[in-house]
C-alpha cells in the first residue's frame, strides 16, 4: 500500500496527528531499509467508545504508509488493571473487542486482511514469557514501576501489586511481538520508538472514559442517545480548551473524512463546509459558530460512522455477546459486592407481600393527567395513603368514593411500584380493588390466597399480573 511513497512521505503519515513521537531517528532508519513493524494494544476492559476512532484513524495511516500492523487485545492487562475485567469475562470481552474494533475499521474503510490480530494470553502465559517477567522484576525498581504504572493503570488509594507488573508486561510485549514501534503512553523504562495518540476530552471536559457514562458516547448508542449526550456535552461558546466536541472534530472527523460541515439558518451564516480544522477552531473561538450548530454537525457526522457498527451488531449472536460480556450491573445489585443479604432483600417474592383492606375516603382527577385519579385511602395508619390509579376510563369517581379496596404493600418499595409487567394501578383497582360486596362469594382468606397465587404466577411465568389475577379468580 505504501510502495509508491518515499521514506519521508511514509514518516509523515506515521507521525501526523500524534501528541508525541519518541525515537523518530530510529523510525527513519528502519524506513530507509524496510517497512516499519508497529503494534497498537488495548486492554479489554470497558466498552470501546467513540474516542477509539482516534487510534483507528492512526492504524489507517500506518497501513497507507505500508507498515506491518498488529493489534493486541491485552486481556491479561485488563485483569491486572485493578481487575477491571473479571477473569470469567476475559474471553467474552476479547471477542467483543475484536468484533467491535473490526466493525470500526470497516466503517472507515480499513482493509482487515492487512492486519494481524493477537490475544495477550496467547503468548503471555508461556514459560518463556513468565521467566522474562521474573527477570524484568529483578531489574526494575519499585519506584520506576510505580511511576510507569501511574500512566496506564487506574490509580486508587490502596493499589494492588498487579499495577506494578502491568507496565513491565507491556514492555515485554514489544519484544515478543517483534515490532519496531508501538502506540501507547510514554514510559521511562522503554527504549524503543513510541507513538503517542492524543487524549480526546470527554463530553464533560475531562478525559473520555469507559467507566464514566456521562463522559462518553458508546459505539452502539442509538441516534437518540447520541443526540441527548451531545446536547448535554460541555461546549461553552468561544471556549476551545478541554472541549470534547471540538476535539472530536479535530482528532477524528478531519483525519477520517477530511472535512466538517455545519447546517444553519441563512440569517446565522448559512450552511458551510470546512476543509481545515484551524478555521473551525478560529470561528468557534470568535463565536461565529454556535455550540448548537457545532454539536449538530458532529451528531450528523458521528452517526454516519456509527451506522455500519450498529447494523453489524443487530445480529442475535452479537447482541448476545454484548449482553454477556457486559452484563447489566443493575441485575447483579448487591451480589457483586458479596452481600447475599442485600440480593435477597431485593428479590421480589410473594411471601413478602403485605395485603391490607382500606377505604377510599376521597377521589380527585390528577392535575397533570386526564386518565389518572388521586385517591386517599385509609388503611388504619396515622395518615391516609395517597394512591395514583389509571382508572378514569373504567370506574367513575362516585363508584370509587367510600369503596372498600385491597392494597398490596411490598417492603422497601412504595405502594403501587412493584415493577410488574402491567401498571399495578390497573391491576389493583380493576381486579384487586374488589368491593367487599364480592366477598359474599368467598372469604377474605380466599382473597389472600388468590392474590398470592396471582403474584406467584406473574413472577414465575412472566405473564401480566392482570391475566394471573383472572386465572386465580377463576380458580377461586
Amino acid at each position: 500500500m505504501g510502495e509508491q511513497l518515499s521514506p519521508d512521505e511514509k514518516l509523515h503519515l506515521i507521525t501526523r496527528n500524534l501528541q508525541e513521537v519518541l525515537g523518530e531517528e530510529k523510525i527513519k532508519q528502519v524506513l530507509s531499509e524496510r517497512e516499519l513493524k508497529v503494534y497498537w494494544g488495548t486492554a479489554t476492559t470497558g466498552k470501546p467508545h467513540v474516542a477509539y476512532f482516534v487510534p483507528m484513524s492512526k492504524i489507517a495511516d500506518f497501513l497507507k504508509a505500508g507498515c506491518e500492523v498488529t493489534i493486541l487485545f491485552a486481556d491479561l492487562h485488563a485483569f491486572l488493571d485493578n481487575m477491571k475485567a473479571p477473569w470469567e469475562l476475559l474471553e467474552l470481552r476479547v471477542q467483543y473487542y475484536e468484533q467491535v474494533i473490526k466493525a470500526m475499521l470497516e466503517s472507515i474503510g480499513v482493509p482487515l486482511d492487512k492486519l494481524k490480530f493477537i490475544k495477550g494470553t496467547d503468548f503471555q502465559l508461556s514459560r518463556e514469557y513468565t521467566l522474562d517477567v521474573y527477570r524484568l522484576s529483578s531489574m526494575v525498581t519499585e519506584h520506576d514501576a510505580k511511576k510507569a504504572g501511574a500512566e496506564v493503570v487506574k490509580q486508587v488509594d490502596h493499589p494492588l501489586l498487579s499495577g506494578l507488573l502491568y507496565p513491565g508486561l507491556q514492555a515485554l510485549d514489544e519484544e515478543y511481538l517483534k515490532v519496531d514501534a508501538h502506540t501507547c503512553p510514554p514510559w521511562a523504562m522503554l527504549s524503543g520508538p513510541h507513538l503517542m495518540n492524543p487524549m480526546v476530552p470527554g463530553l464533560t471536559g475531562a478525559k473520555m472514559s469507559s467507566s464514566e457514562e456521562e463522559s462518553k458516547i458508546d459505539l452502539l448508542d442509538r441516534k437518540e442517545d447520541v443526540k441527548k449526550k451531545l446536547k448535554k456535552a460541555f461546549c461553552e461558546p468561544g471556549n476551545i480548551e478541554n472541549n470534547g466536541v471540538l476535539s472530536f472534530v479535530k482528532h477524528v472527523l478531519f483525519p477520517l473524512v477530511g472535512e466538517f460541515s455545519i447546517k444553519r439558518d441563512p440569517k446565522f451564516g448559512g450552511d458551510k463546509t470546512y476543509t481545515d480544522f484551524e478555521e473551525v477552531e478560529k470561528e468557534f473561538g470568535e463565536e461565529l459558530i454556535h455550540p448548537g450548530d457545532l454539536k449538530a454537525g458532529v451528531e450528523l457526522a458521528l452517526n454516519k460512522l456509527l451506522d455500519p457498527i450498529r447494523k453489524k451488531f443487530e445480529s442475535p449472536e452479537l447482541r448476545k455477546l454484548s449482553n454477556t460480556a457486559y452484563p447489566d450491573p443493575s441485575k447483579n445489585k448487591g451480589a457483586g459486592k458479596g452481600n447475599p443479604k442485600v440480593a435477597e432483600e431485593d428479590e421480589l417474592v410473594p411471601s413478602r407481600l403485605d395485603i391490607r383492606v382500606g377505604k377510599v375516603i376521597s377521589v380527585e382527577k390528577h392535575p397533570d393527567a386526564d386518565s389518572l385519579y388521586l385517591e386517599k385511602i385509609d388503611v388504619g395508619e396515622a395518615e391516609p395513603r395517597t394512591v395514583v390509579s389509571g382508572l378514569v376510563a373504567y370506574v367513575s369517581q362516585e363508584a370509587l368514593q367510600d369503596r372498600l379496596v385491597v392494597l398490596l404493600f411490598f417492603p422497601s418499595f412504595s405502594p403501587l411500584s412493584l415493577s410488574l409487567s402491567v401498571p399495578l394501578s390497573l391491576s389493583l383497582f380493576l381486579f384487586l380493588s374488589l368491593s367487599l360486596s364480592l366477598c359474599s362469594s368467598f372469604s377474605l382468606s380466599s382473597l389472600s390466597l388468590f392474590l398470592s397465587l396471582s403474584l406467584f404466577l406473574s413472577l414465575s411465568l412472566s405473564v401480566p399480573l392482570s391475566l394471573s389475577l383472572c386465572s386465580s379468580l377463576s380458580l377461586s
